[in-house]
């Protein structure tokens, strides 16, 4: 258990036990809910290569067979168990479809049928270790629970309003029926949300990334994307990230006043330990899974034992930024640019000099990790809101556990479902289309003037996230909209941040509660509306 105090603390106004993600009557749904969002996920993914959040549905699922006049059906009522219903529906989606399904395609499309199941064990493995990792981290000072994670926040105010109804949630309703005709006008209506949540340094990074890159092109005639400017910025912000991190895992001075200066010692002296013992898990288990891969997929028999080793410790550290990057990124933003990031630990193998095979198999393990992460992160957020935000009490600590045991039931769900589907679907030309671009960047290498633009463009990354630090993650952020071609966001992410910092001036911090409820609604809104468009007109992108 990822338990940051070796004191024990009352469990606030929760006296009895957490529900049980096992519970005979909990385990069937859950197990239905995981099988319907494995499902979706690959055939969104494959059909318009995006994986929505489906959290929420899995929560109004579950709202809905609380409504069932049986009593057996009561039990649902439970926001606790609303709130394992979203984790394990979200965990099996971006598990089957992101850590699963996009994995196998690249050997699949790369014409190595054989790679397919090395890959795909290594990858099951990540995943189940990804998940793992961020139920550990989660509540440090890298993942705090008081961080912004909006998909969380946004799923955690549904499931109030829809408990205790009142005024707020009749803000949310209005908040979701905007998010909904905003997403109806393809207005990125939940970056607008998104701005009155999150850190407005790193989301005022964010935006300027949208821009940027939105309007290079038209005014002043430079594709930034063409010059990898955004990956080379992204580069060189994500390994000073990893300095940062390290740095935060080395730092155990408390602070604050003479009065609580011992206990805020031993808290970050716990903290320091728990986030040690956790990235030092990681990478062994990312190393051990990264053997693994080069062992079944022979390239012990291709490459000498020095590349063997530069492979391992390359394929492991590239699983491990990916992650690392992309729970950043989703955490501050509810966003995570998981496709490229993935493509730059690909660039980067290419300049290393792997041969294609290699760089088949780690590009798949790369791209395995993070987004399974990144969604137990807005899981644990939204628990962690519904339980009292009390984050040291018994029942968060336990209700935190068993959102791990939903979300690795899920995983686990989404394995033999994708293991069985994956061939009819490649076999009839379904494959995620990032898959496409993978394969295309190994069999077309990388030119020096693309080394270069990767190289040059990393100082600035770096320098920006290093003023930034690790509270803002500028540097992080500002690569993430540099990365998604969606000028719309800009102003979206813009506009709320000017909005946000006008009513908090007039009203103070008493609206600051009002805004994130109308901010839950906004995202909601917009991820029902995607959803909902997406399962009834599922055109394939080409």
């Amino acid at each position: 258990m990822n338990q940051l105090s070796s004191s024990d603390v009352n469990a606030g106004s929760h006296t009895g036990a957490h529900p049980r993600a096992f519970a005979p009557g909990t385990l069937l749904l859950l197990l239905a809910l995981s099988i319907f969002g494995a499902i979706v996920g690959v055939q969104l993914l494959t059909t318009l290569g995006v994986t929505p959040n489906t959290s929420i549905i899995g929560a109004m699922m579950a709202m809905i067979v609380a409504r069932i006049p049986l009593q057996s059906m009561a039990r649902f009522r439970s926001v606790h168990i609303q709130n394992l219903a979203q984790s394990a529906t979200s965990a099996a989606t971006f598990g089957a479809a992101n850590s699963l399904l996009l994995p196998i395609a690249i050997p699949w499309l790369f014409g190595r049928q054989d790679l397919v199941m090395p890959m795909f064990f290594g990858v099951a493995l990540a995943m189940l270790l990804d998940g793992y990792m961020l139920y550990r981290l989660f509540n440090t000072r890298i993942f705090p629970a008081e961080g912004a994670w909006p998909p969380g926040i946004a799923v955690a105010e549904s499931i109030k309003a829809g408990d205790k109804g009142g005024r707020q949630a009749g803000l949310l309703g209005i908040g979701i029926a905007i998010g909904v005709f905003g997403a109806w006008l393809k207005f990125p209506i939940a970056a607008l949300g998104t701005a009155f949540i999150g850190n407005i340094w790193a989301l005022a990074m964010l935006g300027i990334g949208f821009l940027l890159r939105g309007y290079s092109l038209p005014l002043l005639g430079v594709d930034i994307n063409q010059h990898y400017i955004p990956h080379g910025i992204m580069a060189g912000a994500g390994v000073v990230a990893l300095f940062q991190i390290i740095k935060l895992m080395r730092n155990r001075d408390g602070g604050g006043s003479a009065v609580n200066q011992t206990q805020t010692q031993a808290l970050s002296a716990s903290q320091g330990e728990a986030i040690g013992k956790t990235m030092r898990l990681g990478a062994v288990g990312f190393i051990v899974i990264s053997a693994l891969i080069a062992l079944g997929s022979g390239l012990f028999s291709q490459m000498s034992l020095p590349w063997i080793l530069a492979f391992v410790l390359y394929a492991a550290l590239a699983a491990f930024l990916h992650e690392v990057i992309v729970g950043l990124a989703a955490m501050h933003s509810g966003w995570f640019p998981a496709f490229a990031v993935a493509l730059i630990t690909l660039l980067i193998g290419i300049l290393i000099g792997f041969p294609p095979e290699a760089l088949v198999m780690l590009c798949g393990f790369s791209a395995a990790t993070g987004p399974a992460f990144a969604d137990m992160g807005y899981d644990l957020k939204a628990g962690f809101i519904l339980r009292g935000r009390d984050s040291v009490s018994r029942f968060e600590l336990e209700g935190r556990k068993q959102q791990l045991l939903a979300a690795l039931l899920a995983f686990v769900v989404a394995i033999p479902v994708v293991f069985f589907i994956y061939r009819e679907y490649f076999s009839a030309g379904l494959v995620p289309p990032v898959a496409k671009v993978y394969v295309a960047a190994i069999q077309a290498g990388v030119s020096p003037d693309i080394a270069k633009s990767l190289l040059l463009w990393a100082i600035p990354g770096a320098l920006i996230q290093l003023i930034g630090g690790p509270g803002r993650q500028m540097g992080v952020l500002l690569a993430t909209g540099l990365l998604i071609n969606n000028p719309l966001a800009g102003w979206a992410v813009m506009i709320g941040i000017l909005i946000r910092v006008v009513v908090l001036r007039v009203k103070g911090d008493a609206a600051r509660n009002l805004m994130e409820v109308l901010a839950a609604g906004l995202i909601a809104g917009d991820a029902l509306f995607s959803f909902f468009n997406s399962m009834l007109s599922p055109g394939r992108k080409k």
